[in-house]
């Protein structure tokens, strides 16, 4: 049989602090009708004053690590595009407070298609004996990129983090990642993007007026091209596994907005009621997206052992992806504000 990784722990966070729609409209020029229409969005939670990301994927992968039953770990990655300093890697902290050891552990910048690709490194990292378990982690602190006027970004993202833990296995056990596709696109990068703080700014010398230093995205284009390269991307890693749409149980999306969920499902012609929905409750949060959503559904026993499962996401870079699996028998903690994941309409 062939070496494959298998899903064997899972895990999720989110702060305590929870923001309201009516909470926002009191600040910004903005309704909860007019966000829950365009978005589907209801709540969001963000980080309290002192919480960095690193805090949110300690606490997250340890909720994996108990989920898969061991902290034997060969390796960390960690998806995200807020980690706690420019330099070092948020990464070797994370090892480091969860006890692992001296293992390899880095960041992966992809930004809300960061968890595929992570996913996609561990997975490789096992397939080729590199490692024998890898602990792979979204966590963002969006809300600490935001400009806090900008209605057009504030209510669409949230914190949070979610956690994977792989072993090595055999293709045929339930839980196995079975196939991968991943893109990317430069020529769209300043489609979703933080002009601010990096090389590209600082090689210029001293600007007159600094470059922005809070995160933009040009929602328009975005919505297209998320569409458009997630379903793409699905249809090609579906070809891989040798899946038809028509037998996928659950998709599985960077939850981004509703809209773009039912599009990328309908785009599929998978019913819209295997896509799952927890974005009413936690907004979009990046990286952390796909394994908070894993994690809410698996908790609510949303999932069944061998159901087929598609996950796929864009983001900024520009970047895409996509993963089959089927799914195993797993212990998942529920978080304390959860609710059921899984939506009959989304």
């Amino acid at each position: 049989m062939s070496r494959t990784a298998i899903l064997a722990g899972l895990g999720a966070h989110v702060p305590s602090q929870v923001v309201t729609n009516d909470m926002l409209a009191a600040r910004l020029e903005t309704t909860d009708e007019w966000i829950r229409s365009r978005t589907g969005i209801g709540q969001r939670h963000v980080v309290e004053h002192g919480t960095a990301t690193s805090d949110l994927a300690v606490a997250a992968g340890a909720r994996a690590l108990q989920s898969a039953g061991s902290d034997a770990i060969d390796m960390v990655v960690l998806a995200t595009t807020t980690p706690d300093y420019p330099c070092p890697a948020t990464a070797p902290e994370v090892a480091s407070r969860l006890g692992l050891g001296a293992v390899p552990a880095f960041d992966l910048a992809a930004v809300c298609s960061g968890f595929v690709y992570a996913l996609g490194v561990g997975s490789g990292a096992i397939a080729n004996g590199l490692a024998e378990r890898v602990l792979v982690i979204g966590a963002e602190a969006f809300s600490t990129i935001l400009d806090p006027s900008d209605r057009t970004t504030v209510p669409i993202f949230g914190d949070g983090a979610g956690a994977v833990v792989l072993r090595a296995g055999e293709a045929t056990e339930p839980g196995a990642l079975l196939a991968f596709d991943l893109g990317s696109d430069g020529s769209l990068a300043d489609l979703i993007s933080i002009p601010g703080g990096g090389s590209r700014e600082r090689a210029g010398g001293r600007p007159a007026a600094p470059a922005p230093a809070y995160f933009q995205m040009q929602g328009r284009p975005v919505f297209a091209h998320a569409v458009r390269r997630m379903a793409s991307s699905s249809r090609s890693v579906l070809t891989k596994t040798g899946w038809d749409p028509a037998t996928v149980d659950w998709v599985v999306a960077h939850q981004a907005n509703v809209r773009i969920l039912r599009a990328v499902a309908d785009e599929l012609a998978v019913p819209r009621e295997r896509a799952i929905v927890n974005l009413d409750s936690v907004g979009n949060t990046s990286a952390a997206s796909i394994p908070l959503a894993l994690a809410d559904t698996a908790a609510a026993d949303g999932f069944a052992v061998g159901d087929r499962i598609l996950l796929t996401a864009f983001g900024g870079g520009a970047t895409w992806g996509s993963a089959t699996l089927t799914w195993p028998a797993l212990s998942v903690a529920r978080r304390s504000d959860l609710v059921d994941a899984r939506s009959s309409q989304p």
